[in-house]
């Protein structure tokens, strides 16, 4: 049996998904894209530069297009969440935060002064959204300075203005960006489905199995990109 979230009397939209399917209203829900930045992306950005792979970037990007052509189609409101801080990386914190720790990109850029200025730098090219996931008219952005999108955000505030109660979350990294968020949208009472082969991870692919199996068992739902567009594509076919 589906988990019904949709709203009383609303045409809702029944999405497969893992322990149970869920029903929703597409006129009460966001796609949630994470951290689709150079950054994070595109060859020569931060994470590039790190040391990590993101060699599964490319086929992802292509599906969180899919996913959200077919949400604005049904009505559903897109926002992008963008990684990073000022010039001087003084929302970044200092030795005191342990953010100023654990952040790669202030990492590299410690060990490798000559990159100051230009990792997750708002207004720089490592910041930007992929070119592939231009915002279209409609779709909102938001900027945060933290793993979790909800944190010191105004993604709480923009999300409730508009009666959203249920999240679709596509983007990098599963382990880290997504998976902070959505726990901290469990706890905020928000209902959320994370879409699988929409995400990538940073690290061995256990860490992104790892997340999946948090979210099924604790934190929401697991969902795939076939199952999203075919359920909700079909219903905006049917209006």
């Amino acid at each position: 049996m589906a988990i019904d979230i949709a709203s009383p009397g609303s045409t809702g939209v029944t999405l497969p998904a893992r322990p149970e399917p869920v029903r929703l209203d597409p006129a009460t829900t966001a796609v949630i894209v994470i951290d689709m930045q150079n950054a994070y992306a595109s060859p020569g950005g931060y994470v590039d530069i790190a040391g990590f792979d993101i060699s599964g970037a490319a086929g992802v990007i292509g599906r969180i297009g899919q996913v959200l052509d077919t949400a604005r189609s049904a009505g559903m409101q897109v926002v992008f969440l963008q990684n990073g801080w000022d010039g001087e990386y003084v929302e970044a914190g200092t030795p005191g935060s342990p953010n100023w720790h654990k952040s790669n990109a202030l990492k590299t850029m410690r060990a490798r002064p000559e990159l100051k200025g230009q990792l997750l730098a708002r207004g720089g090219w490592d910041y930007e959204l992929v070119d592939a996931l231009a915002p279209q008219p409609g779709d909102i952005r938001v900027h945060k300075t933290r793993y979790s999108a909800f944190f010191n955000s105004q993604l709480d505030s923009v999300l409730r203005a508009r009666g959203i109660r249920t999240l679709i979350f596509v983007g990098i990294a599963s382990n880290v960006c997504v998976e902070s968020t959505l726990r901290d949208a469990f706890h905020l009472e928000y209902f959320s489905v994370m879409i699988d082969d929409a995400t990538h991870h940073l690290g061995p692919d256990f860490v992104h199995q790892a997340t999946l199996y948090n979210v099924e068992t604790f934190f929401g739902w697991v969902s795939n990109v076939a199952d999203f567009c075919g359920a909700v594509g079909q219903m905006a076919q049917g209006e």
